[in-house]
């Protein structure tokens, strides 16, 4: 009653109804709805029902009466704690009221009760009648909810708890952009402006340093701010009550109050209609590339075993396995390359999109790339079948999957794509195993992602995940006169009246190739099917094997509305040459230069205004397209 009339009302009632204080009135800006409680007026039950929808619960006593002190242990803390979950308490605020009609404090007394129970946050003593510290009691009830010190701090070891130090930790390796355990002066100004929206002046920059420097020698190096100094600095700030510090950097972070990472963080919005393909945009493999770059700390474009726990330290579990350093490019050595460590993104992109968003979240996405949450980093293609309509697509992602017998060559044909011979295949043991593989590919100049996956061979569980793809690829084995027939079947039964493309592969065509058991040949089997002719490939070489299958595959994949006449991508024959000069930049920056020599030169103020001009124009420029076209045609045919 003191808070809202701000005077000593000379009538008490046993219980005052509920109050609300609006949000702006109060420091933090939330609504405050204060609850009161008389043993005299209400029973058990109300008690217990109120105490369950409390967020915070002020346990008032006399400070000049002994027994009203005692009665907060006997009888208060324990009735609360019996009628909440262990698991989450309710903070506690001890306050002595009538601080007035005594000289004296009653902390000495309340001390050890604080040390003995942990949800106890802090103690306040006031007086409702000299309206002393009444404010404060709301703003500290309001402070013990939003941020609270029993997550962060250890009263008995005055020390920070193990998970805020593990929060904090991460935070200090996301905002440490170069890697070298230091937080540099830039460094610090980012951090400072991404969780409090300004930056700190070089003169409170140098005191900072100073007061680390003052407590902690090798809380500074190199001026800047190392780890041990970045802890002890939160440390401070707990110590001095100025929690809404520590927990404004741990929820910019993504952490919520049980100091693990907020599932809305990690799990941002992002609608993926059916028919449609995640991939990642260019800002996102921007930062992708940021982070190779600072863990690459021997500059050898490839990440060791060290370094790649070094990057993932971040993450509370190793997100990658054995089996992706045979899913992907490698070095001799066997460590992930830059290459291998985008497709590696790339394939989790497409296939899991929400656990992408988790890793890049992580990895603080959202925070260094200053976008509102990883979703942004993230391109929701088109439907394919507009894609078809258009006769272009905008995707930079093509699945194959890759159809075969037991022991046709579907395992040797993916590691192949990684640049894996025979030879380097045999040392792949069983268990890391990888059923993907993706890499890049050009077609005509454009870089593309190719990602293969190797299907089951038990073609009568097939479920939709193995059917939906942009390209088939059936395997049979030239040496095994019964492979052919899994394939003839599996396209039968599944593929032949979809529009989805398929090409066969003649696999092991190194070695004799034998009369195939079917009612007809591969060759005849795919003049039937419409289908281009089986390609012949193998790993047992001496070098990496032929990759000219792979761009195949990824040119039909990309053209699945054009009946190619030409399926050598060679970039040598005249198909090829057509599509290089057509995207090329040389020609695109000529016909740039050309209209704006012509229209710069030639073309007069009137004649932008006249319409006969302009006709001129369109009809100049249809010719034009007629005449190309046909020339285009032309060429193909001779080709």
């Amino acid at each position: 009653m003191s808070l809202v009339s701000e005077e000593f009302p000379d009538v008490v009632p046993y219980r005052v109804e509920e109050i609300t204080i609006p949000a702006d009135v109060t420091p933090e800006r939330v609504p405050t709805h204060i609850v009161d409680y008389s043993e005299a007026e209400q029973t058990d039950d109300q008690l217990f029902q109120e105490i369950s929808k409390a967020n915070v619960i002020c346990i008032v006593y006399a400070v000049n009466n002994k027994t009203s002190i005692e009665k907060v242990t006997d009888h208060w803390i324990p009735l609360i704690t019996d009628n909440t979950d262990k698991d989450s308490r309710v903070p506690l605020i001890l306050v002595g009221n009538k601080s007035d009609l005594v000289e004296h404090s009653s902390m000495e007394t309340i001390l050890p009760v604080m040390n003995q129970y942990s949800e106890i946050e802090t103690c306040v003593e006031c007086s409702a009648k000299n309206l002393k510290n009444i404010s404060e009691l709301f703003y500290y009830a309001q402070k013990a909810v939003l941020h609270p010190t029993g997550p962060l701090y250890c009263p008995e070891k005055k020390d920070m708890k193990l998970l805020c130090v593990k929060a904090l930790s991460r935070i200090f390796k996301v905002s440490d952009l170069d890697n070298d355990g230091i937080l540099s002066d830039n460094e610090l100004n980012f951090f400072q402006r991404t969780c409090f929206n300004s930056p700190l002046q070089p003169h409170a920059l140098e005191d900072v340093k100073n007061v680390v420097r003052k407590n902690l020698v090798e809380g500074v190096c190199n001026n800047g701010l190392t780890l041990k100094g970045f802890l002890f600095l939160h440390t401070l700030f707990i110590q001095r009550g100025r929690h809404e510090t520590t927990w404004t950097v741990l929820r910019r972070f993504g952490y919520d109050d049980d100091l693990e990472l907020n599932q809305d963080y990690l799990f941002p919005s992002l609608k993926v209609p059916p028919d449609c393909t995640t991939e990642l945009n260019h800002n996102a493999y921007l930062f992708l590339q940021s982070v190779f770059d600072k863990h690459d700390k021997d500059r050898d474009c490839a990440l060791s075993p060290e370094e790649l726990k070094d990057l993932f330290d971040v993450f509370p579990y190793m997100p990658w396995g054995p089996d992706v350093k045979n899913t992907v490019c490698t070095n001799d050595q066997g460590w992930i390359t830059y290459q291998g460590y985008l497709s590696q993104w790339t394939l989790t992109t497409y296939l899991d999109v929400q656990r992408c968003l988790e890793y890049l979240g992580y990895l603080g996405y959202s925070i260094i790339a200053e976008q509102e949450s990883q979703a942004a980093g993230i391109t929701v293609t088109r439907e394919k079948k507009i894609d078809l309509q258009k006769k272009q697509t905008q995707r930079n992602v093509f699945r194959c999957n890759v159809f075969g017998d037991v022991g046709s060559g579907k395992s040797g044909f993916l590691q192949a794509f990684l640049g894996r011979n025979l030879t380097r295949q045999k040392t792949i043991k069983e268990e890391h195993r990888s059923y993907y593989a993706i890499s890049t590919t050009y077609v005509y100049g454009q870089e593309k992602y190719l990602l293969l996956h190797e299907v089951f061979p038990d073609f009568d569980y097939l479920t939709d995940a193995d059917l939906a793809c942009d390209i088939v690829c059936l395997v049979y084995d030239v040496s095994n006169p019964y492979s052919f027939e899994y394939c003839a079947n599996v396209f039968k039964q599944y593929f032949m009246d979809s529009k989805t493309l398929c090409m066969l592969i003649a696999a092991k065509s190194d070695l004799p190739e034998i009369k195939q058991m079917y009612s007809c040949s591969p060759l005849e089997f795919c003049r039937r099917h419409k289908m281009p002719p089986a390609q012949s490939f193998t790993c047992n070489t001496a070098a990496e094997p032929c990759r000219d299958i792979y761009t195949k595959l990824t040119t039909m994949a990309m053209y699945p509305h054009a009946r190619l006449r030409c399926m050598c991508t060679c970039n040598r024959c005249t198909f090829c040459l057509c599509q290089n000069f057509l995207n090329s930049e040389l020609l695109q920056t000529v016909r740039a230069k050309l209209y704006a020599v012509v229209l710069r030169r030639h073309v007069s103020q009137e004649d932008l205004k006249s319409s006969t001009f302009w006709l001129k124009v369109s009809v100049g420029a249809s010719a034009f397209a007629v005449v190309g076209f046909a020339l285009y045609r032309l060429l193909l045919k001779k080709r």
